[in-house]
C-alpha cells in the first residue's frame, strides 16, 4: 500500500466514495486498531481535518466501509446465482470457480472478524456487526428460497442453514487470506465446487 499524491477538489459524494475506498485497503492490510485516521487520509491523499468533515469517526467511516464492501459482495452473489442458471449448475475447472466466487475477495469477511475483535469493548460496534450478519444472512436466504422456486436449488435444502455455511465461507476465506498456508487456491475451489454442486443439486 502507497501513499495517494493530493487529490483535485471533488464533489463530496465521490469524495466520500474515494475515502472509503482508500479506508478499506487500510482496513484490509492491518487491524481496525492499526487502521489510524492519519493512515487512511494520506493513502487517500487527503488532510485527516478533510476526512473528518466526511466520517465524523473512524467507526462512522469503519461503517461505511463495511456497507460499501456488502454492496458489492452483494452484486457479486446475485450474479453468481445467474451464472448457476445459465450453467445450469455445470462449472468447469478450477479457474471456473475461482473466477465466478463470490468470496475472491475476502474484504467483507475481514471486517466481520475486526468487528468481532473490537465488539467486546464498543457496544454500537457490537450491535451493528450483530444487525449487519443478520441482513446477510436474511438476504442470502431470501435468493436461495428464489432460487428454489425458480428450480434452481432442489427443495430439500435448507435456505437458512445454507445462507450460515455462506456466511462461514467468507470467514474461512478471510482466515485463509490473512495467516496464508492454512489452504491453498485449489483447496478453497473445492470447497466452492462442492457447496455449488450441493446447491444445484448434481451433488
Amino acid at each position: 500500500m502507497t501513499a495517494a499524491s493530493p487529490s483535485p477538489r471533488l464533489p463530496a459524494a465521490e469524495r466520500r466514495r474515494q475515502i472509503v475506498a482508500a479506508a478499506q485497503r487500510v482496513f484490509a492490510s492491518t487491524s481496525y486498531a492499526g487502521a489510524t485516521t492519519a493512515l487512511i487520509a494520506r493513502e487517500a491523499g487527503v488532510s485527516e481535518p478533510l476526512l473528518y468533515r466526511h466520517f465524523p469517526s473512524k467507526r462512522e467511516l469503519w461503517f461505511a466501509c463495511l456497507d460499501a464492501a456488502w454492496a458489492d459482495l452483494r452484486a457479486a452473489v446475485e450474479a453468481s446465482l445467474e451464472r448457476l442458471a445459465e450453467s445450469n449448475g455445470e462449472l468447469v475447472g478450477v479457474d471456473d470457480v475461482v473466477a465466478t466466487s463470490p468470496w475472491r475477495s475476502p474484504l467483507l469477511a475481514t471486517l466481520w472478524i475486526q468487528g468481532v475483535t473490537e465488539a467486546a469493548d464498543d457496544r454500537e460496534l457490537q450491535q451493528r456487526v450483530r444487525r449487519h450478519l443478520r441482513q446477510v444472512h436474511g438476504f442470502v436466504a431470501g435468493l436461495l428460497r428464489a432460487a428454489q422456486e425458480r428450480g434452481l436449488v432442489p427443495a430439500d435444502r435448507n435456505p437458512d442453514a445454507e445462507a450460515w455455511i455462506f456466511v462461514a465461507g467468507g470467514l474461512l476465506r478471510s482466515v485463509v487470506g490473512r495467516l496464508g498456508g492454512v489452504l491453498g487456491d485449489d483447496d478453497l475451489a473445492a470447497i466452492a465446487r462442492e457447496r455449488r454442486r450441493w446447491l444445484s443439486g448434481s451433488a
